[in-house]
């Protein structure tokens, strides 16, 4: 018989009820403060106190130096008379005489950015200025004990306080005062050229000109000993006085500048010739001028055609030096690592052993009932999936295995499994399993990490992390387009944030501007606070993130527009794509006087892409596959996503210019199939779970959550810095409306009605703008383009000058109304 449990007493059960009980409570109060410590409401009322107690500090220190000699003795409270009473005179007292002295307000710096930080306002990071108060705090006690204590030792207030006293006294004692001087000289200097790159050239060029001025006054000092006992004799001979050059008369007569000069030795000596020195060859300047040939010259001005005339002062490289994009902005400092949320898994990657060696038995175990054997097996855990190589026996079929899918998802009860069969490059077949806990991978993980951080990419887009735990990024000029699909709450607006949040981690606003385009007019709006920095727009809209589907197709046509211009540019420099144009350009090889700019980077990034499709049609379609065939080469990039991977939605146009392709899960094996060209996608387990295809590979990678907070602040971040009077605007672009009525807009009898209202206007501004046409009359974009065409039929306005306002002709009102009285 089995032996019989021991029974509890009810005394034995009461007591241990009594104690989960206790050890229950004291959770829920550790929970309970940890909560509390966390709130940010908390955080602000400890920062404002904090603050108020550094200013009642403050006014006790200030009011110290006034008051210190009545309170020195004073014990009455009431008789004190510092500002801030017996409390702050004790404050004071302490800090200054008992500790370090009038440095004491160096700990008042650190306190008071810590007190804003708490209450989130960022004045200095708090490591430096940690670091930066205890360096002066402990040098400016103890150089004030070295120098002023020691003069004024009677003094009611101790300079250096007795820090500086007891440490100046062990100093002294050891190394003497020239010691003690020395060290704190060299502790300051040290401190300067930790903080300032710019110490050590100042202190190079401080000595460089004292010595320089030594070595001047040698070489004159040594030439006016010399003029002054100045004799000459060859042999026997003397030389006449005319040929000697004495004093100032050398630098008048000396015309060929050589700097050489005759003398003689002591009178003792025979010389039969000339003893000739140069005392002066250190300070003659000396230049070699290679000459080129003409040919290359030749071959140079040639090469960049017109705009590169060497004679432009333009192109004095090494007077202007390169041109630096970034001055536009030169404040602009790009969003900082602690924006962004940290996890817990972030630092605690854990693997759950007792799963691993289950799923491992499932496996195996399932394999051996239907026959198949295998040699080995091997676990890669990654943070959503895990990863079973198994190598299968000789003589093993792999469609034997691929069929046993469900079978094994079975086994091990999983939500989705996906047979890998072989896995490329390795002569094994995968198994991809779902973990029980999947960790978070959060966009501080990826962009902390020294892939993203030290990448040489153009634009680099991080994504998350595959299987193997590796960051998974792609450089997206290499791609160069981007088409994202997944079913409704599978991540897809997570990882289009995911996107964005790594360009604007890696790149300068003068070298990017994005087009956001948001039929659904939420999942963009938190990024309409960087329209300044970052974004584009047509020059008449009022929003830099497109809602409106007429304004996709006008923004799409302008792109195309914007493309052609750039392929003009990029002409005209002789260059195949925007990296050598904007080399050239940072090189100043071309004249932007003549057209060039700096190109940045475009980005287009198109959410809902099939409700654009079902609202325009072809309007759509047609633009975004020729951006997507041609803008590759001037540096323009597409990303469109769409929630309905359907066939009559991703067209086979779309599917052959978008090689590079993003899978979040969907809802069946016909749209992975429509997305990747292969199944796959339909077998995700969701939240963030994607597959990234390009080309025959596949690549599975969790994506990285961003959540909006942090999305709010980056954008916030960027907002409270300087930025652009406006948004980049992209060129005017006139519809098939307008281009159809170019013979009407030259038929001057067929006038606009507000014609002349419209030239009236231009001409009172000075700006040729359709955009202001538009605002002023309150009329549409392509009635205000063919009165543009009109004024400039008629010289009042210039042609078009791409995005900058056409030119006005006509300077006065005087002038217009003569104009407008001889048309007909």
């Amino acid at each position: 018989m089995a032996p019989r449990k021991p029974v509890r007493s009810a005394s034995q059960t009461h007591s241990a009820r009594q104690h989960g009980k206790t050890a229950t409570n004291e959770k829920n109060v550790l929970s309970s403060a940890r909560t509390f410590f966390k709130d940010e409401r908390v955080h602000f009322i400890v920062g404002l106190f904090l603050f108020l107690a550094v200013i009642y500090v403050f006014v006790s220190f200030v009011s110290y130096f006034f008051t210190g000699a009545a309170d020195f003795h004073e014990t009455n409270p009431e008789k004190i008379k510092n500002w801030t009473g017996a409390a702050g005179l004790r404050i004071a007292n302490i800090a200054i005489n008992g500790c370090f002295g009038i440095s004491a307000f160096c700990i008042l710096t650190f306190l008071t950015v810590v007190a804003f930080r708490l209450m989130k306002v960022r004045l200095y990071p708090v490591w430096k200025t940690f670091l930066h108060a205890t360096f002066w705090t402990i040098w400016l006690s103890v150089f004030f004990g070295f120098t002023i204590d020691r003069i004024l030792q009677n003094f009611y207030i101790s300079f250096g306080g007795q820090h500086g006293k007891e440490l100046t006294e062990w100093l002294v004692m050891r190394i003497k005062d020239i010691g003690t001087a020395f060290l704190l000289v060299g502790l300051l200097v040290s401190y300067f050229i930790i903080s300032s790159k710019k110490t050590i050239p100042f202190i190079k060029k401080v000595f460089k000109n004292i010595f320089k001025r030594k070595n001047k006054n040698y070489f004159h000092n040594k030439k006016d000993k010399q003029n002054s006992e100045l004799t000459v004799r060859i042999g026997d001979e003397l030389i006449p006085d005319e040929w000697v050059k004495r004093g100032e008369e050398e630098n008048d007569d000396d015309e060929d500048g050589s700097g050489f000069e005759v003398v003689r030795g002591g009178e003792d000596e025979q010389n039969h010739g000339f003893e000739i020195i140069n005392e002066q060859i250190d300070n003659i300047g000396f230049e070699i001028q290679k000459p080129e040939n003409d040919l290359v010259n030749n071959n140079r001005n040639a090469k960049s055609g017109d705009d590169s005339d060497p004679a432009d002062p333009y192109y004095n490289l090494e007077k202007l030096g390169k041109y630096d994009p970034t001055l536009d902005l030169p404040h602009y400092k790009r969003p900082t690592l602690d924006l962004l949320k940290i996890y817990d898994s972030d630092n605690n990657v854990s693997i759950d052993m007792d799963e691993q060696n289950a799923n491992k038995k499932r496996i195996i175990t399932t394999l051996m009932n239907y026959g198949v054997e295998i040699d080995s097996i091997k676990a890669t855990v990654g943070p959503t999936i895990t990863l079973y190589e198994i190598v299968p026996k000789a003589g093993v079929r792999i469609s034997k295995i691929r069929n046993l899918e469900s079978d094994i998802m079975l086994s091990l009860a999983a939500t989705g499994i996906r047979i890998i069969a072989p896995i490329p490059g390795k002569g094994t077949i995968g198994i991809e399993v779902p973990n029980n806990a999947p960790q978070v991978v959060s966009m501080h993980s990826v962009v902390a990490s020294a892939k993203f951080q030290n990448t040489t990419f153009d634009l680099p887009v991080v994504f998350g992390k595959t299987i193997t735990n590796e960051v998974f990024m792609i450089d997206l000029t290499k791609m160069p387009h981007l088409l994202v699909a997944g079913a409704t709450g599978q991540g897809k607006s997570v990882g289009l944030n995911a996107i964005i949040t790594s360009l604007l981690y890696k790149k300068h606003p003068s070298e990017l501007k994005l087009v956001l385009v948001d039929p659904k007019k939420v999942e963009f709006n938190i990024y309409a606070d960087i329209e300044r920095h970052f974004l584009a727009k047509l020059p008449d809209g009022e929003e830099a993130i497109i809602t409106d589907t007429s304004k996709v197709v006008q923004t799409l046509n302008s792109l195309c527009k914007e493309m052609d211009d750039r392929y003009n540019l990029l002409k005209k420099a002789h260059t195949r794509n925007l990296k050598e144009y904007n080399e050239k350009f940072v090189n100043r090889m071309l004249n932007p006087e003549k057209g060039h700019r700096f190109l940045p980077y475009i980005v287009v990034i198109v959410d809902e892409f099939g409700d654009l499709i079902m609202t325009a049609g072809k309007e759509v379609e047609m633009p975004i596959a020729r951006i997507a065939q041609l803008a590759r080469a001037v540096g323009m990039h597409m990303i469109i996503a769409t929630q309905r991977p359907s066939v009559n939605i991703i067209t086979g146009i779309i599917k052959a210019n978008f090689p590079a392709r993003v899978a979040f899960r969907v809802s069946s094996m016909m749209d992975s199939r429509t997305i990747l060209d292969a199944p796959g996608a339909n077998q995700l387990v969701g939240r963030g779970d994607m597959l990234f295809s390009q080309g025959n590979d596949l690549s599975r990678v969790q994506c990285a959550f961003v959540d909006t907070p942090e999305v709010e602040k980056i954008a916030h971040y960027i907002y409270a810095q300087q930025g652009n009077p406006t948004a980049f605007y992209l060129p005017e672009y006139v519809g098939n409306e307008g281009d159809s009525l170019n013979a009407d807009a030259m038929d001057m009898s067929k006038r606009d009605p507000i014609f002349e209202e419209a030239a009236r206007l231009i001409v009172a501004s000075q700006q040729g703008s359709t955009s202001l046409i538009q605002r002023k009359f309150s009329i549409g974009y392509n009635r205000a383009g063919r009165l543009m065409d009109q004024l400039e039929a008629t010289g009042i306005v210039g042609p078009t000058q791409g995005s900058k306002p056409r030119d006005v002709l006509v300077q006065d009102d005087y002038s217009l109304e003569q104009l407008l009285q001889r048309l007909p």
